[in-house]
């Protein structure tokens, strides 16, 4: 055997070795890059764990049922003075599931592009939302003293980062002052570093441990991911428990959940707390329907209703709705909750890509959507505005 062909077969003896090695991490990268690709988007969004690590959380044995009184959708409703035809926009959204509730009745229930009343979706970050009921019950439980409290008494180790002293409170309102770009639509922004960095089996803490501050604590409203991530290191300290297992017992036990749930975690075992809780939308909507009810459901108080009623009331300038110069949206905020522009009484969990729970406690309506928008990264605004507008007129009409 020739030199060279020696050399020829160690080389790919060596690059078959090293594919084999790295292959869940080179799996795991293909799936980030890919993960929003249009021809399979809808597939990956009701399939996360095939592609990547989770943990599950499971139901109780008691369900909170809905009565059904079917109504036809409108055939439009209002928009900046035009008239938007609904199903058309339902179509142009990629909407995967549509759900409307009022009291204890679903008056419509609809799936498209292949999903089910039984498909998981992942919430994105309207599992912002969630993060911040599991914050409200371990405040209540005294695990944690005070929202005012320095992030870093729960979460030492966050001493050497930009989240050195911030208050909790800021953090739940989105105004830590920390340097993100949040931004899809740029591959160099800091959200798709962090999908990369993750893919690579980077843990949460590493990355956070990365991040600065351009502003002080407090002033402005900046939307920054990775402040519900601490907000989930902080629950997990203060507790002692994963995300998962306190949301399956105080919350998804408790509230008579249908379906178990999963979420997805790092190479540490932290869930991804800023948005990989994957859930039914009719579960998504009994969610809802416990914030709409003041944090009750099956006659319990699953969520203490002082927090419900702080988490969507903005205490502060900067957190109001419509033009603000103190934020970087015409959306309020409270705690990982959004305030409508043009508020009705209601508020918003609001994900990339279209994924909502709508909320009007004075109609007694809660509407959740889970979509797959390819195109969300070009119409990011004006998709959430015009959501806004259609649930608010839903909420008016039903």
């Amino acid at each position: 055997m020739s030199r060279a062909r020696k050399i020829l077969i160690l080389l790919a003896v060596s690059v078959t070795g090293a594919a084999v090695y790295f292959f869940p991490e080179a799996r795991r990268l293909y799936n980030v890059v890919y993960l929003f690709d249009k021809k399979n988007i809808v597939s990956n969004f009701r399939d996360m764990k095939s592609m990547f690590d989770y943990r599950m959380i499971h139901r109780g044995t008691e369900v909170a049922r809905f009565q059904r009184r079917e109504r036809t959708l409108p055939e439009t409703f209002p928009y900046e003075g035009r008239r938007i035809n609904v199903n058309d926009f339902l179509e142009s959204a990629w909407t995967t599931g549509l759900i409307i509730i009022k009291k204890d009745t679903i008056l419509h229930e609809s799936y498209y592009r292949g999903n089910t009343d039984s498909s998981l979706c992942i919430s994105w970050s309207v599992g912002k939302s969630f993060v911040s009921a599991l914050v409200g019950l371990a405040v209540a439980d005294g695990k944690i003293k005070s929202i005012r409290d320095p992030v870093t008494k729960y979460v030492p180790v966050l001493a050497s980062s930009g989240y050195n002293g911030i208050p909790i409170k800021d953090l739940l309102n989105m105004s830590s002052g920390i340097r993100f770009n949040e931004d899809y639509g740029d591959f160099h922004s800091d959200i798709n570093r962090m999908g990369r960095t993750l893919a690579l089996r980077t843990s949460m803490q590493d990355f956070i441990l990365t991040l600065k501050n351009e502003r002080p604590p407090g002033k402005f409203r900046h939307y920054v991911s990775m402040d519900t991530q601490v907000l989930g290191m902080l629950v997990r300290n203060a507790t002692g428990m994963t995300l998962s297992d306190n949301l399956e017992k105080n919350i998804w036990q408790k509230a008579g959940m249908e379906s178990d749930a999963y979420w997805l975690i790092d190479s540490t075992g932290m869930e991804l707390a800023f948005g990989t809780l994957n859930v039914t939308l009719r579960d998504f909507a009994r969610f809802g329907v416990i914030y709409r009810d003041g944090g009750r459901i099956l006659g319990r108080q699953i969520i203490p209703a002082a927090w419900v009623k702080a988490s969507v009331n903005p205490d502060a300038p900067h957190l109001k709705p419509g033009k603000n110069p103190g934020s970087d949206t015409v959306f309020g905020y409270g705690y990982q909750w959004w305030i409508p522009p043009l508020p009705d009484g209601d508020f918003m969990a609001i994900g990339v890509y279209n994924q909502f729970i709508y909320i009007n406690q004075r109609r007694g309506i809660v509407i959740a959507k889970t979509s797959a928008h390819p195109e969300y990264t070009t119409a990011m605004d004006s998709s959430e505005l015009m959501s806004a507008a259609l649930f608010q007129y839903l909420a008016r009409t039903l």
